[in-house]
């Protein structure tokens, strides 16, 4: 099971993440700090290109290993403007898809683009029965991507917040093919 590298998706395009990316992918999340580190641990005011390499090669190895296969999305015009994956994690016949976008571009419906592409994809991959998100209650923007693309809620649980701006509550939706 292997996504393909690309993936052209309108006015967006989804490319698997490469080292000569980091210093921009660095500087995105820089800049969205304010919104990525309410929900996300790893967006820490250090978030810095070593930081941004690391995800990447871990990106690269993952991709190998077959168990994330993580992109970056660019505009048309070649802007990185976030990231977006597909995660094994949740175990067989299911795929997780993450993401975060840069926040000059939220709201625009670039994420939502990505999720429905990405998701569309995923179900074209053998074993796969579904697609799901997680994310916490709180995070009314992820809820509102995975509704507009079209995943249903199946899930919510209590756990311990792992960010600043989560409450207890893992919510989980999916999309069946």
């Amino acid at each position: 099971m292997e996504p393909p590298e690309m993936i052209n998706a309108g006015d967006i395009v989804l490319k698997r993440w490469e080292p000569e990316w980091a210093d921009e992918a660095a500087a995105a999340v820089s800049e969205s700090l304010p919104e990525l580190k309410r929900f996300l641990p790893w967006a820490t005011d250090g978030y810095d290109t070593a930081e941004s390499r690391s995800f990447i090669q871990a990106s690269v190895e993952n991709w190998a290993a077959g168990t994330e296969f993580n992109y970056a999305i660019f505009t048309a015009v070649g802007d990185l403007i976030g990231a977006i994956g597909l995660m094994t994690r949740m175990g067989p016949g299911t795929l997780e898809i993450g993401y975060w976008m840069r926040t000059p571009w939220a709201g625009r419906g670039h994420m939502t683009a990505a999720v429905r592409t990405l998701t569309r994809v995923a179900h074209t991959l053998p074993g796969v029965e579904r697609v799901a998100i997680r994310y916490d209650a709180a995070n009314k923007a992820s809820a509102s991507v995975a509704a507009k693309a079209g995943f249903v809620e199946v899930d919510r649980e209590h756990r311990e917040p792992t960010a600043p701006g989560e409450t207890k509550i893992l919510v989980t939706v999916e999309h069946r093919a």
